[in-house]
């Protein structure tokens, strides 16, 4: 059994007129939020292994955020451009290229595809919606990441 988490990025500041939307930093209800989901995690003892972001500034803030709480090195941290707006089935192949070594893996990244990709990862509830920062986790009957597949995920909690 392993362990799945899902985190749609802080709330990002939309002040700056004319920047691009990869840019976006986090605006100071982000920047309150994360830390305090992180905290949340850590009360309940969901330490992931690794956590996999998607680069744009607003997610990879996010994630720093996250492993600052949970007391996980930089090092931990894997960027990957395929998680920015990534569709369902582009999160569920990055996940599976993990292969078997992590037991709890946490993902940062972007909506619509990151609720669509909990709601068909989820075997025992919908998720209808994630607001930003918002945090899915999801027990997953696998062996190894390689094996994940749609509805493989069990004891799906939404916590926002």
């Amino acid at each position: 059994m392993k362990r799945l988490t899902l985190v749609r990025h802080a709330k990002s500041d939309w002040s700056v007129a004319g920047q691009p939307d990869w840019e976006r930093t986090l605006n100071a209800r982000g920047l309150k939020d994360a830390p305090e989901m992180g905290r949340r995690l850590r009360e309940r003892k969901l330490k992931p292994d690794c956590i996999l972001t998607s680069p744009a500034v607003r997610a990879l803030n996010t994630a720093t955020l996250l492993a600052k709480e949970l007391g996980l090195s930089a090092d931990k941290l894997q960027k990957d451009e395929r998680l920015y707006h990534a569709a369902p089935n582009v999160i569920l192949e990055v996940i599976r290229e993990l292969g078997g070594t992590a037991r709890h893996v946490l993902v940062v990244a972007h909506n619509p595809g990151l609720t669509e990709f909990s709601d068909q990862i989820a075997s025992d509830r919908r998720i209808d919606h994630m607001p930003t920062c918002a945090v899915v986790t999801a027990s997953v009957d696998v062996r190894q990441w390689t094996d994940l597949d749609w509805q493989c995920g069990k004891e799906v909690e939404l916590d926002y």
